[in-house]
């Protein structure tokens, strides 16, 4: 079964600074018909305005995934991340990805710098598989070419190929599919997957998507992603 959420049916949040379209209820969002699918709790879309962003902050207990496609997000958290002289600088650019293991507790603020750009961003949340984890943080860049017409693994729960380490049942793809690019991709029809449009058109198992648009996806053993129009997807497998 295949389920279309249309990216005009998510609940939007306007702050001023902020900008936010959530998949999932958030904050003033609420609808009873979409807390999360599986153990998927957040898909945020945000836009940060220039010289503004998340101040401190805490979180626990929660896989906190970010993926920017436009500005740059600095972050600093309680653990030392993106203050001076840390191992991680803690900006994240189009084509990174960043982990923040909430655990047992972490503070950290989100912040677009630029004098002149908006900050355009997913924000995703996943349930870890176990609470009471040890906080932790992790950044990786995957390139354009590692994603054009294919999905590649950018988080999965044991690190492999290269992605990043969640400590939850889910792993996450990204592809880019464009023109005559198509990719078939098997699934486990006793789990469950969700497919989220981050930009451009596209179309799914015959079904045209355009930016912002999501398929929750239950019992299926496959998935046909083609037609692209300059689109960008994200995969996730979840658990049933």
């Amino acid at each position: 079964m295949i389920t279309l959420r249309k990216s005009s049916d998510r609940g939007h949040a306007d702050h001023g600074w902020l900008k936010s379209d959530h998949s999932f209820s958030f904050a003033d969002y609420y609808d009873p018909a979409h807390m999360g699918f599986a153990n998927l709790r957040v898909i945020n879309e945000d836009r940060i305005l220039p010289g503004t962003g998340f101040g401190t902050h805490g979180h626990r207990d929660m896989e906190i995934v970010s993926y920017v496609l436009e500005g740059e997000l600095a972050h600093q958290d309680s653990l030392g991340n993106g203050t001076a002289g840390s191992a991680v600088g803690g900006v994240i650019r189009p084509g990174d990805v960043q982990r923040m293991s909430a655990g047992r507790g972490v503070r950290h603020s989100e912040f677009n710098h630029a004098k002149d750009r908006t900050t355009h961003f997913l924000q995703i949340w996943i349930e870890p598989i176990e609470r009471g984890l040890p906080a932790s943080y992790e950044q990786k860049h995957f390139d354009a070419a590692s994603k054009r017409g294919q999905l590649r693994l950018i988080a999965s729960p044991d690190g492999r190929d290269g992605s990043v380490t969640i400590h939850a049942d889910a792993s996450i793809h990204a592809g880019l599919i464009d023109g005559a690019e198509q990719v078939t991709r098997a699934l486990d029809p006793q789990r469950k997957a969700y497919l989220h449009v981050v930009r451009g058109a596209v179309d799914v198992n015959g079904r045209a998507l355009e930016a912002g648009d999501a398929l929750r996806i239950e019992g299926e053993a496959s998935l046909e992603i083609a037609h692209g129009r300059d689109a960008e997807v994200l995969l996730f497998d979840l658990a049933a």
